[in-house]
């Protein structure tokens, strides 16, 4: 009998490429990541890996085996979660993982709500990057997480993982108020103060070619955004400032720091009369995370409506989006 915590290793190793960034992500060690692929090998009765350098490329019989695991560990949380339902009531620990925006715009709201109606849950939040929200999910840190994509950086899909839709964004410029040709008049994130849509998006960032850039840190969504977007305007920003949290963004481009893109949930707030805001044809759209099969999981299932009931009026949601 074929162990599932084996082929779980055996899923990470597909998706990961090294023993040691499974190890590293599971928290084994090199040897016992190693050792328990070898065993699993022996299970099987037929190889299942081949080196390749530093690297581990599984076999034919090794890919099929991937496949069945996804099936296998899919109907287990099918399964959890109808043990959870037969339960009575919602108690225990929820691991919520989620970005700083939806965080503060988003997620307390929810929690409210969540704490109402279901009193014996635990949520626990951590601030998580959407690209890193897929391998927390599938080691098991993480039992739910909000996620998002752009236009210019559209979500893979993972193997293990399901999504729902949640809600849209509009996407603004935000320069210091003066260094446009159309200056905006800062809003407060409420549609009649901010302006429903700029000139052409590409002649609107070309305009800021030479100036400083106000960037999201490499390695995040946020970060490829900017810089895909400046490019496909034709120019590659120049950055100076490299900041995940859009208050902090914001304060710097009313000090002349530079100009950003910033989602519409990063602009909601008191206005600046430093900040000039252009919106863009852009959007960044949000989405609930989960394992696949754990959809129907009471509480994430309860969570997922806390969030839709949390999020503000002026976000375009699936069910009305244009």
């Amino acid at each position: 009998m074929l162990d599932v915590r084996r082929l779980r290793l055996l899923r990470e190793l597909a998706r990961r490429g090294t023993i040691a960034a499974v190890a590293e992500a599971l928290a084994f060690s090199p040897s016992a990541v190693s050792q328990q692929l070898g065993v699993l090998e022996r299970e099987a009765g037929l190889p299942l890996l081949e080196r390749t350098g530093r690297r581990v490329r599984l076999t034919p019989a090794g890919q099929n085996l991937v496949r069945h695991a996804e099936a296998v560990l899919e109907r287990l949380e099918e399964a959890d979660a109808e043990l959870a339902e037969a339960r009575s009531g919602l108690a225990g620990a929820l691991r919520i993982g989620a970005f700083p925006t939806a965080i503060r715009a988003i997620v307390p709201a929810a929690l409210v709500t969540l704490a109402r109606r279901h009193p014996g849950l635990e949520p626990m939040v951590s601030e998580t990057d959407p690209a890193a929200v897929a391998h927390a999910l599938r080691a098991g840190d993480l039992d739910v997480a909000l996620i998002h994509e752009y236009d210019f950086v559209p979500a893979q899909k993972e193997p293990g993982l399901a999504t729902e839709p949640l809600y849209r964004e509009a996407m603004y410029l935000a320069a210091p108020t003066g260094t446009t040709e159309e200056d905006a008049a800062p809003g407060d994130g409420r549609p009649d103060r901010i302006p429903r849509q700029g000139p052409d998006q590409g002649s609107v960032l070309r305009a800021h070619a030479d100036a400083p850039w106000i960037t999201a840190t490499p390695g995040t969504l946020c970060h490829a955004m900017a810089l895909r977007a400046c490019q496909a305007a034709g120019f590659t920003p120049r950055i100076r400032h490299q900041v995940d949290e859009f208050p902090t963004v914001l304060a710097l481009v009313a000090a002349g720091q530079g100009v950003a893109v910033v989602p519409q949930l990063g602009v909601m707030g008191p206005a600046d009369p430093a900040v000039s805001l252009t919106r863009l044809l852009m959007e960044r759209r949000t989405k609930v995370a989960f394992r696949s099969g754990a959809a129907a999981h009471p509480a994430v299932a309860a969570f997922g409506a806390a969030l839709r009931a949390a999020v503000p009026p002026e976000l375009a949601t699936p069910a009305h989006a244009a």
